[in-house]
């Protein structure tokens, strides 16, 4: 086919210029990308027939990409919000073909314009401030291995940090000094300058004692054998945690806590102290504000405070019997803000 377009190259130049050079895309998002494109080849060798290194940009149009969808939740059990990942990737890839080859800017249209799956926003779990607190107790501070625990536990409360956030810290990256605060490389490679509280930087000094002085490119939390612990031993600490904190405080069996869980712990926290959600927004790195107010929308407490404050008998008029909603503008400038 004499205007056909061979795939593999765009694919190569997408994930290896477009992503790393072009865009700095953080690695995560690299590897999930690639997974997609890779998934998205094997099955349309499989369905379709065609190997993945014959394969051409016109070979893969909007009814492709909708059949390969429809595999990932159907065949592979994929979520909704999977499939919308891959979707994602998909639409990257043939956004970046498009404006490398302007005649193939209309088949990109059609697969940009195959629609993300509807999902219902799933309810943001999080942990009560007497639950964290039994997370807190549990690690035996006279060993060294649970001071690297306790200090890891807090770390995460404190600074609300990804599991992958917090295995990168490194020594040069914390500022332990009068106003203590960390720097923290989140997604899409930004920054954002966390502060610590006094206790934080102390239980920080003690663990880390003549490390401090080193390399600051040495990782801050390591693991039994001395080296950087990863993401997934930060899961495995925090599920150990629960599993012996439970004992002291049954509301938390049957509860699935992970790192993100006290990430979203700390974010209702810090909403129920008064914290501007703006603030809360750069202390978790959140791009949008959008996915910060949705702590609002789910804090149970604020809203059980919200609704006795306002709660009627009838009409108009409040449980000790006063018509005062109408004149209390800090009541509604509060159910405003939530």
């Amino acid at each position: 086919m004499p205007n056909s377009h061979p795939l593999g190259p765009f694919v190569r130049r997408f994930l290896l210029e477009n992503m790393v050079a072009d865009r700095n895309l953080s690695l995560h998002t690299q590897k999930s990308y690639r997974d997609a494109i890779r998934l998205q080849l094997q099955f349309i060798a499989e369905r379709y027939g065609i190997d993945p290194t014959h394969l051409t940009v016109e070979d893969v149009n909007a009814e492709v990409v909708r059949n390969f969808l429809t595999y990932l939740e159907k065949q592979r059990g994929s979520s909704l919000a999977t499939a919308n990942q891959r979707l994602t990737a998909i639409r990257s890839l043939f956004h970046f073909i498009s404006q490398c080859v302007p005649e193939l800017v209309d088949l990109a249209t059609q697969i940009e314009a195959v629609p993300l799956r509807k999902t219902v926003s799933p309810t943001i779990p999080y942990l009560e401030k007497e639950e964290m607190d039994a997370l807190l107790a549990v690690p035996d501070r006279r060993r060294h291995q649970g001071q690297r625990d306790y200090a890891l536990l807090l770390f995460l409360y404190n600074t609300g940090a990804r599991a992958d956030e917090a295995a990168h810290v490194t020594v040069g990256d914390l500022n332990l000094g009068t106003s203590p605060f960390v720097r923290i490389l989140g997604k899409g490679r930004k920054i954002r300058l966390c502060p610590l509280w006094p206790h934080t930087s102390k239980v920080l000094r003690t663990l880390l004692d003549r490390r401090l002085e080193g390399s600051p490119e040495a990782f801050v939390f390591l693991n039994v054998r001395g080296v950087p612990i990863t993401r997934f031993g930060i899961h495995t600490l925090v599920e150990r945690t629960v599993a012996r904190a439970f004992i002291a405080m049954p509301s938390l069996r049957g509860k699935r806590v992970s790192p993100h869980v006290i990430r979203h712990s700390t974010a209702s926290h810090l909403l129920r102290a008064g914290v501007d959600i703006n603030t809360i927004r750069a202390w978790l790195g959140h791009v949008s504000l959008e996915t910060t107010n949705r702590y609002a929308e789910t804090d149970l407490e604020m809203k059980a405070k919200a609704l006795a404050t306002c709660a009627v008998t009838e009409p108009g008029r409040t449980l000790d019997g006063k018509a005062t909603w109408r004149k209390d503008r800090d009541l509604m400038a509060f159910l405003t803000s939530l």
